[in-house]
Order: structure tokens, then sequence, then C-alpha cells
């Protein structure tokens, strides 16, 4: 163990000399306060290190002692509904041994060390094993099995295992390796946050991650164990974005990080979630959570942990064979850490300022996502789908984040600041966002939903780029130089936006919508497309077909409930035809 003194304190990094048997990333313990860092860079017997918590009243010759291992994280029972800061420790744990305000220097184990998790086998005595096995399970929650793995390093045979209520410290089973060594194994282990956890086999995501999002699932969706950003200026709805994904995406388990963002936004969460019913097993959403809060106004350091240690805690439930959707609010904040950090190291900076690894630092984050084999005899598959937030300066989005990230993701989610002023959430501007995973999904959803699913997105999508042209138009000459067809086709477009676009995230039905519930809401606008475009050709009179009185019915179709849509979509569209047949008669006497 390496022991030093401070030689020089600037803000959240520690300058300490005497440290020549440390390595790089050690954690570190500072002072007689026994605050918490890590090693960042060493120069001879100097090592420079950023502590995770407020350095305040810190001055040279302070003692400075490294435990000799690398940031970690623990995992075992007892992550799924917990609250941790950016480093993994417990904030409601830390809250009732001090107080409200965290106090510096405090220890206390990530994972509670008293409560007891009853523990069933999985595996029974002469059993072979190898790493990734799983040798038992634990209801975490009423929701989440919690299945306890092997970890790497060991190999062998299952010398004993017992069923019955253990702490995560004490021993479940004996393993006696290939030795002859007996090892036992608790169902608590750690991993280094910065290194991603091992698997056989990465796969090419073939699914997507249903949201119930309509512009995200017919328009730009993303695959399970795909990445995603959601670039947009202040007050465009980027965290109700990540909100709405974190409560409906079709994800086993949600880790949410909120990274440097507003304090009332975690407390939003916090509030929001327990009450949330999950729609799927009628639990509480926090029964399948794990957040990670490391809001503005804690120390800036962290922040840079705090995405490391999600995607740590992500991987750890990826590699049981869930689905884990990890949210990430605001990488932005976590790109200003690191610009910090690196600004008080003095290396030569990139553009605006930020480190020149900038871009590697995101891909190795967002590469850690991913559709995967994982180890073991089972060959269990496992997806971790990333979902990042960026939030530029002035919502400019060719500033450094955001570009780095763009070269990482498959799936933009470009939002407006004037879809957002005019009212129109999720504010995804439609001509600007894209997805990389369409061509591949389009299989999936013809399978699953319906043969016309990517015809139908196709013509909608082509519908809206030609409403841009057309609207171009209308503001040089006005209205009435448009020929009836394009009429028809800027009414279309309207309601596509209006209608099947505009999703009201708090309203008890339209918050969430079934893939064959938007496969129907297309189809009805199309039809109205096609037999008013047909209509016309039949000498109806362009004014009488836009204004149908059909056509508020099919804007309301959103609200209708799932038990009622099959009636009521055929009721819709037994009156467009029957109403458009007016039309054309009323034309024709």
């Amino acid at each position: 163990m390496s022991k030093g003194t401070i030689k020089k304190v600037a803000g959240p990094l520690v300058i300490a000399e005497g440290m020549r048997d440390a390595n790089m990333f050690d954690v570190v313990r500072v002072s007689e306060q026994r605050l918490i860092g890590e090693i960042i860079e060493i120069h001879g017997d100097q090592a420079s290190i950023q502590v995770y918590e407020e350095t305040s009243g810190l001055g040279p010759g302070e003692p400075v002692e490294s435990t000799g291992a690398p940031l970690s994280v623990e995992l075992g029972p007892g992550l799924i509904g917990s609250i941790f800061d950016g480093i993994q420790r417990p904030l409601v744990d830390i809250m009732e041994a001090t107080g409200n305000s965290l106090t510096r220097g405090v220890e206390i184990p990530s994972l509670g060390r008293t409560k007891k998790w009853h523990f069933i086998p999985a595996v029974a005595v002469g059993d072979t094993i190898e790493p990734g096995d799983i040798i038992g399970t634990v209801n975490e929650t009423e929701i989440v099995l919690h299945k306890i793995m092997i970890p790497k390093g060991i190999n062998g045979t299952v010398k004993s295992i017992t069923e019955g209520d253990f702490t995560v410290e004490e021993t479940v089973a004996i393993v006696t390796d290939n030795n002859g060594n007996d090892i036992r194994v608790t169902m608590l282990h750690k991993w280094p946050v910065r290194v991603g956890r091992p698997y056989k086999e990465k796969l090419p995501p073939a699914m997507p991650l249903v949201t119930g999002q309509r512009v995200i699932d017919t328009l730009f969706p993303i695959a399970k164990g795909g990445v995603a950003s959601v670039p947009g200026p202040f007050g465009s709805g980027k965290t109700v974005v990540q909100h709405q994904l974190a409560k409906w995406a079709e994800a086993d388990i949600v880790v949410y990080i909120g990274c440097g963002e507003r304090g009332n936004e975690m407390t939003d969460v916090l509030n929001e979630f327990p009450e949330l019913k999950d729609p799927k097993t009628g639990h509480s959403l926090m029964e399948r959570t794990v957040l990670i809060a490391n809001t503005s106004d804690m120390p800036v350091a962290a922040r840079e942990a705090s995405i490391y240690v999600g995607i740590t805690i992500a991987e750890y439930f990826r590699d049981m064979g869930y689905s884990v959707a990890l949210m990430a609010d605001s990488t932005s904040r976590w790109a200003e850490a690191l610009r910090e950090m690196s600004g008080r190291l003095e290396e030569m900076p990139g553009e605006e300022g930020y480190p020149a690894y900038l871009g590697s630092r995101l891909a190795q984050f967002y590469e850690r996502a991913g559709r995967v084999v994982s180890l073991g005899k089972e060959g269990r598959e496992g997806y971790l789908s990333a979902i990042g937030a960026v939030s530029p300066p002035g919502g400019d989005i060719s500033e450094p984040v955001s570009q780095a990230t763009l070269r990482i993701v498959k799936v933009f989610w470009g939002l407006d600041a004037n879809l957002a002023y005019r009212r129109h959430f999720p504010a995804i501007n439609w001509l600007t966002s894209y997805s990389l995973y369409v061509d591949n999904m389009g299989k999936w959803f013809t399978q699953k939903v319906n043969d016309s699913w990517m015809s139908n997105r196709t013509r909608i999508m082509r519908l809206l780029h030609e409403e841009s042209e057309l609207e171009e138009i209308v503001k040089l000459v006005g209205m009435d130089a448009l020929s009836a067809p394009d009429r028809i086709k800027l009414e279309a477009a309207r309601s596509i936006r209006e209608d099947f676009l505009h999703q009201d995230a708090f309203h008890e039905v339209d918050t969430y919508t079934p893939l064959v519930k938007q496969f129907k809401m297309m189809e009805l606008m199309l039809h109205y497309f096609d037999y008013a475009t047909e209509a016309l050709g039949k000498g109806a009179d362009v004014e009488e077909l836009v204004k149908l009185p059909i056509r508020e019915k099919i804007g309301r179709f959103k609200y209708i409930t799932d038990d009622k849509v099959d009636k009521e979509y055929d009721d819709i569209i037994t009156a467009l035809s029957r109403e458009i047949e007016a039309v054309i008669r009323k034309e024709e006497a």
C-alpha cells in the first residue's frame, strides 16, 4: 500500500508526492477525513488524484493512502430499487447515518451487509462450473430474479452449496478449483468500472426496443442492444423523453443515471418512479430500476465516474440474460467534468477546450452496449441498450460533444426548440432525425406486426418531407397557389404531425401506444389520404374533403383504450368511406 502526502490542491484535483508505488486508477483515501479519490496521472513519485468529494479545507502535508485497487462497484442482491451517488455510495443509507447533507469521508458499503437474502441453489454438489455459470437465485424484488453468477477466474467442482438465508458476504458455496484449492463463493463480488465485463460473443441487433412512443417506434426505432442519442437545447424535452423511455421501454431492468442534471429533475424521478405502475407486471417501476443520482451541485469529478458505474451495473444484469435499458442524462455534463479535470491537469486542450481524447472516451462508453452471449455453459443472450441525452450549449449540435456522439451512435433523435415552443412533444424533428437500424428492424416489424408496416412508414416519411417543401411554396405565394392534390397532401401531413407524432406523456392512454395501435393509426391517416386523392379524381371538392367530420375521430383515435381499438378502427373506416362517397355524389349531382 502506497502512502504519500498532499503537495497541491486545485479544486477537485489533488497532487500527492511519495506515491511511486501506486498504480494508475488506484482508489486513494485523502487526508485524515479519508476523502475518496482516484489516481488519473503519475509523474515520477507524484500522483494526480481526482477527488470525488468536496476538497475545501485540505492543505499540503496531509496524508494520502492508496488502497491498491481500482474504482470498483459492488455487484449482488440489493442493487434493484437503490439510489446511489456517482461512485455507488448508497444515498438512503448515508442519510440515515449522517442526516440530509452528504458528510465528507463517510464510509458505508454500497450493498447492505446485514440484510439476509433467501438463496436457492441452481447446481448440485459435484457439478463442474466455470465463470458466468448461475449457481443459484435470489428473489430480489417481486419481479426481478437475481441470478448469482460465478465470478471470472473460478473454474472447478462444487464441493458444497446450501439453501438458506444469507447476507451478501456469507459463503453460499465452496468450489474446489482445478488445483485442489477450496474457494468460498459469496453473493457479492466487485468489478472495476473502467473495464467492460467479459462475454463470449457480440451479436448484431435483430429486434427493436419497443418504447410505445410513436415517433420513435414507427419512424426512428432503436434496436435492443442499440445506442441512441437525444441532443436538444434547454427546454426541448430531453429529460421527459428519457423518463418516458425508462417507464415504457420493453426492458427487464432500467438503469437511470442523472449525471450533472438539476436536482429537481432527479427529485421528480425519485418521486415518480415508486408511484408508477409497471404496465407488464402491475408493480412499482422501482422494483426493476437502479438510480444513480449525481446532480449538478455534487462534486464535479464524481460525474465522470457515474457514467462508468451505471454501465457496469447494467452489464451485470445483461450477463444474467436480461434486457437492460440505460439512460444517461446527460453526457454533456459528463464531458464538462472531463474538460474541467483536463484543464486542471494542464493537458493540451482540443476543440472548445474539451480534451483531445473526448471522442475515444465517448466511444468506450457507448461500445459497452450491445446484444451479447454471456459467459457460462448456458450461453444466455442479454441486451444492453444505451440512450444518452446531449445538452449542446444554445442547441448548437455542431459542438464537439454532439458531433463526437453522432459519429458513434446509430440513432439520432434530434430535439427541436421550435417544435417545443409550439408545444409539440416529443419535439423530435422528423426531418433531421434518423435511425440506422430501420432496415435491420424492417423484417421484424413485418413479421410481428403487419406486412405493410415498412411501406406505411415509408409513405408517412415521404408525406412529411413533401409537406416541408410545400410549406416553402405556401410561405412565398400563399395557399391558393397549391393544386388540389397538394392541398390534400398538406392536410394528410398535418394530421400525421398533430395526431400521430404528437404524443401526450401525461395522458393515461396516450402516454403509451402498442405497436398494433400505431399501425392502425398509420392506416387511418393513409386511408384518408388515399380516399381523398381518389375522390379528387372523381371531381370532389377539395374544401369538402378537408372538412370531413370523420377527421376529428381519426385525430382522437389515439385516446381510444386498447380494448376498443379494433371496433373503433372498423367504425372509422366505414364512416370515412361513407362520407367520401357522399362528397362525390354531391359533386356529381
